[in-house]
């Protein structure tokens, strides 16, 4: 069985920890084991933050950029998730032809780990500019495993 759900959330900070709280929710009613629980919700709390900081300009105005949107997919043994948002996108990437660079912070910087920590708590991380309307898409994905005795969530 499959489960998958979308928010569409407003470029507050208070957005953060409700889709956070809603993946672990997920997972956890899933069967999830809690350390890649964690994981996940970390990484999707900082793709969040990033979306919320840099997702929009609010000098252009307009309805999309005062929001993203958060996907998630929890299928067979993988976990997907995608944050997108109607700001400028990453400098140097345009769409769809080359993956921005990621460059490690220094240890005492208090800005520009998001996208670190992603690549490292997630198995497969995808980085790009939106197509055509402009945005980013920050999408990664992690292989499940199970809490012990817990089977999969199963159709009924």
């Amino acid at each position: 069985m499959s489960i998958w759900w979308s928010l569409h959330l407003r470029r507050e900070a208070a957005s953060v920890p409700l889709a956070r709280r809603l993946l672990i929710g997920t997972m956890e009613t899933a069967g999830v084991d809690p350390d890649i629980s964690y994981d996940l919700s970390v990484a999707l709390s900082e793709a969040c933050a990033n979306a919320v900081e840099h997702g929009g300009d609010r000098a252009r105005g307009g309805p999309g950029s005062e929001a993203y949107r958060v996907t998630a997919y929890l299928d067979g043994e993988k976990c997907r998730i995608e944050v997108a948002d109607a700001g400028p996108g990453f400098p140097g990437a345009s769409a769809g032809r080359s993956r921005p660079q990621i460059r490690p912070a220094h240890a005492d910087a208090e800005h520009g780990r998001g996208l670190c920590l992603i690549q490292e708590l997630a198995d497969h991380v995808h980085i790009n500019n939106k197509p055509g309307r402009g945005g980013a898409v920050v999408s990664f994905d992690k292989v499940l495993k199970w809490r012990e005795g817990a089977a999969p969530l199963m159709a009924v």
